[in-house]
C-alpha cells in the first residue's frame, strides 16, 4: 500500500481527505497532515490515521511515497527539492512554481538522482497528453508551434491584483496579455493552470496568456490552444470553482495504481 501526505489543509486538501475517508482511493494511506496553521491539519487529520506535523520536515521524516501540495508556492519551493532529493515524489497543485527555471531545474535534477517524480495533475484543466503528442510531433519534425491559453474570469476574483480596478465591474475588458511566466510573476495564485499547459507545450516563456475580465463572470474558464502545421487542439474547460483542481489530484492517485491507465 503506497502512503501519502497533504501539505495545505485548506478547501482543495479537504476534498482529498474526504475521497480518501470515503474508499476512493482504497490503495493508499495517508500518514501525514502539514498546515501553517495547526487547526487546520488537526481538522483534516480527524478521522483518519494522519499525524498532525508541526513542520513540513517532519513530513517528509516519514517518508510517504507522495506528498500533495495544496497550499501555496512558497510551501512547495520549501520543500519539494529535499524531498525529491530523499526519493519522495511530489503531487503539487501550485504549479506556477515550475515557471521559475532554476528551481525546476533543481527539481528535476533531484528526482533523476533519486528516482522519485513530479506528477503534474491537470488541475482546473486538462488535455495534457494530447498537448504533449502535437508538442512533440512538432518537435520530431521541425515545425514551427504555437501555444497559449485564454482565461476568463470575473472581476471579483481579480481583486487585491495589479489587474483590478473598478472599471471591471461594468465593463468587459482584456486585462492581460504576455508570456505565462510574465502572468505568474504577475499572479502568482490565480494562473497555476497555465503554467501547467506550458509546460506541456512550448514552455511557460514562450507560451501566450490572455485574461478576460467579464461583469458577473462566476469561476474561470480556461481555452488552450496548440497549433502546428496539419495539426491543432482546442481544449475548453469551464469551473465555477476551484474544486476540480483537488479531484484532479485523485483520479491521479487512483491512475497511478489503477491496472488500466488513461493518459
Amino acid at each position: 500500500m503506497k502512503t501519502f501526505a497533504i501539505a495545505g489543509c485548506g478547501h482543495l486538501g479537504t476534498i482529498i481527505k474526504k475521497a480518501y475517508i470515503n474508499g476512493l482511493l482504497k490503495d493508499y494511506k495517508l500518514v501525514a497532515a502539514y498546515s501553517l496553521r495547526k487547526e487546520d491539519a488537526e481538522a483534516l487529520a480527524e478521522g483518519t490515521e494522519a499525524e498532525v506535523s508541526s513542520s513540513i520536515d517532519e513530513v517528509i521524516s516519514l517518508k510517504p511515497d507522495y506528498i500533495i501540495e495544496t497550499a501555496a508556492i512558497a510551501l512547495l519551493k520549501d520543500f519539494a527539492i529535499n524531498a525529491l532529493e530523499k526519493g519522495i515524489s511530489i503531487i503539487p497543485l501550485s504549479i506556477g512554481a515550475f515557471a521559475d527555471s532554476a528551481f525546476k531545474a533543481a527539481a528535476l535534477e533531484a528526482a533523476e538522482k533519486s528516482g522519485a517524480r513530479i506528477y503534474i495533475p491537470s488541475g482546473a484543466v486538462g488535455g495534457f497528453d494530447v498537448l504533449k503528442t502535437i508538442s512533440l510531433i512538432a518537435e520530431a519534425n521541425g515545425f514551427d508551434i504555437k501555444a497559449g491559453i485564454h482565461t476568463h474570469k470575473g472581476p471579483n476574483s481579480l481583486k487585491n491584483t495589479p489587474l483590478y480596478s473598478e472599471e471591471l465591474q461594468n465593463n468587459e475588458k482584456d486585462v492581460f496579455s504576455g508570456s505565462t511566466t510574465e502572468a505568474i510573476e504577475l499572479l502568482p495564485t490565480k494562473v497555476n493552470v497555465a503554467v501547467a499547459s506550458a509546460l506541456a507545450t512550448i514552455g511557460p516563456d514562450n507560451a501566450e496568456a490572455k485574461i478576460t475580465s467579464v461583469p458577473g463572470f462566476i469561476g474561470d474558464d480556461h481555452c488552450i490552444t496548440v497549433e502546428t502545421e496539419g495539426l491543432k487542439a482546442v481544449v475548453d474547460i469551464y469551473s465555477a470553482t476551484s474544486d476540480i483542481a483537488a479531484w484532479s489530484v485523485v483520479v491521479l492517485l487512483r491512475n497511478l495504481s489503477s491496472s488500466m491507465i488513461f493518459f
